[in-house]
């Protein structure tokens, strides 16, 4: 049973778009990041495909496998996840979830007057913009530095 627009009253046409206009924004608005950032991918060289949240995040990407191919990095790890706090479960029988952190990136920086006799430093790495440097990150990143001693950099 299909009915035509122009069947309609001019009122219930008016309605009928108005309710055609109000989906098609609420799809919009679904598709849209929070922080309006574009995803971009990335071949490897197994032929597989990564995907990145941003373009910025994506042509950090692109510098890291450059210094890496160099020698200047070594064990890129794509986003790594550190344990914050451990799960546990209260007195009263609550499960209280583990608070994690997921960086964009961690690798080893070679040191050219290493502190120790390794010479590589661990590094940290998010792709951050003013909106993403919210009060969670924040929290994460003084919990970073207090439970594993490292500072998250933030590019």
């Amino acid at each position: 049973m299909g009915v035509s627009l122009e069947s309609l009253s001019p009122w219930a046409q008016r309605q009928v778009l108005q309710k055609l206009t109000a989906a098609e924004a609420k799809k919009k608005a679904a598709r849209e990041s929070k922080y309006h950032n574009q995803q971009d991918e990335r071949a490897t060289g197994s032929g597989a495909s990564i995907r990145f949240d941003s373009k910025k995040e994506a042509r950090r990407f692109d510098e890291l496998m450059a210094m890496l191919r160099t020698g200047r990095i070594r064990g890129l790890k794509l986003q790594p996840q550190f344990t914050l706090q451990e799960a546990y479960t209260t007195v009263e029988g609550v499960r209280v979830r583990a608070i994690r952190y997921q960086a964009d990136f961690s690798y080893e920086l070679a040191v050219e007057h290493p502190v120790d006799e390794s010479g590589w430093l661990p590094v940290v790495e998010d792709v951050k913009s003013r909106a993403t440097r919210t009060r969670v990150y924040a929290m994460k990143k003084k919990l970073m530095q207090e439970r594993f001693n490292i500072d998250i950099q933030e590019v």
